[in-house]
């Protein structure tokens, strides 16, 4: 266990895209835009390929590390952001196929926009996961796809490139239910995503038109990483150490535009422990909220200021949403606590 107080908080983008896919910019490009942006790991997510790790961009670059995963893609059905992976993933396969798939290659992942409904505007395809029990982790908040998906129109689409802080809001309550359903069944790890891709014209290896530069995205949606030591410039090792919370929960979703998110920290956060009497957890704000504690997605206490502790009644999977401003600001990972 990672105490409240002791974990290495490093903030990363995830879910995005590069020129050996269907984005603008280099991996280069890309993590110099995510350190001007903040950002210390870009989890690079190409559709159906690794080139990035092939060519070895996979590594630290001027204080950023890239990782590459993969978003496996397949024709009109699921896709899939996978990570810990050497080779590509068959697309043409099912979700619960793939989801094995990546199993078996001792790797893990997310899928990508799991409720996703479809746009008009943006003429997004719902995607399809037809049996969300193959998944061990879901996209929860996609700030592209879920802001996306409130465009009613042109308009609306140029106050969301213009001022994506105004549109953004918060992950949908939609998907917020069906998460609190599947992890009363199981644990189901939530990141948010960017699905960045700055859209945009290359010409002549420049990006003289684009909409959401790659900057620019980095700063709206943020995952959070508690690592139980800090990063040291080893591949291998800070690789193991970011995949590692990721797997296990330790991390939270935040936009750090309402205000920096790190700092915060929600004991045990990702763990399953046994219900007992006197069993305690505790939330931490590095800025003063509303801070609020759910319970299999009702909430059982709440407070405003930095600090809630609360006594555990029963088992449930317990889970942390906080405000500030009336803004959405910070989704944690669950605790799971066992009868």
């Amino acid at each position: 266990m990672v105490a409240i107080s002791e974990a290495y908080d490093l903030t990363c983008v995830i879910h995005v895209h590069s020129t050996y896919s269907d984005g603008t910019g280099t991996v280069p490009e890309i993590a110099s835009a995510a350190k001007r942006a903040g950002v210390d790991i870009v989890l690079l997510t190409d559709h159906d390929t690794l080139a990035a790790k092939d060519h070895g961009e996979e590594r630290w670059h001027d204080g950023v590390l890239v990782l590459v995963g993969e978003e496996i893609s397949p024709p009109d059905r699921d896709h899939f952001l996978a990570f810990g992976i050497d080779d590509k993933i068959n697309r043409h396969q099912s979700g619960p196929e793939i989801c094995a798939a990546v199993k078996a290659a001792g790797g893990f992942g997310f899928g990508a926009h799991p409720f996703s409904r479809g746009s008009e505007r943006l003429k997004r395809a719902g995607i399809k996961f037809r049996d969300l029990d193959c998944l061990d982790g879901i996209e929860l908040w996609s700030f592209l796809n879920d802001t996306g998906e409130r465009v009613r129109g042109v308009r609306d689409l140029a106050r969301m490139i213009a001022a994506p802080q105004r549109a953004i809001g918060g992950p949908p309550q939609d998907n917020l239910r069906e998460w609190d359903r599947l992890c009363q069944a199981r644990r189901v790890v939530a990141i948010g995503g960017l699905d960045a891709h700055q859209f945009g014209l290359r010409i002549r290896g420049r990006v003289p038109l684009r909409l959401m530069s790659y900057e620019r995205t980095f700063k709206q949606l943020h995952t959070h990483v508690l690592c139980e030591r800090p990063p040291t410039g080893d591949l291998e090792h800070d690789r193991a150490l970011v995949y590692g919370a990721l797997r296990e929960g330790r991390c939270y979703i935040a936009n750090d535009q309402v205000a920096d998110a790190r700092g915060f920290a929600f004991s045990q956060m990702g763990e399953e422990v046994a219900f007992e009497p006197g069993l305690e957890l505790h939330v931490r704000t590095p800025h003063a909220a509303e801070i609020r504690l759910l319970r299999d997605g009702e909430i059982v206490a709440a407070t405003t200021g930095n600090e809630l502790d609360h006594a555990i009644e029963r088992y449930g999977v317990h889970r942390v949403e906080v405000m500030r401003g009336n803004r959405p600001w910070i989704y944690s990972n669950p605790v799971y606590v066992q009868g």
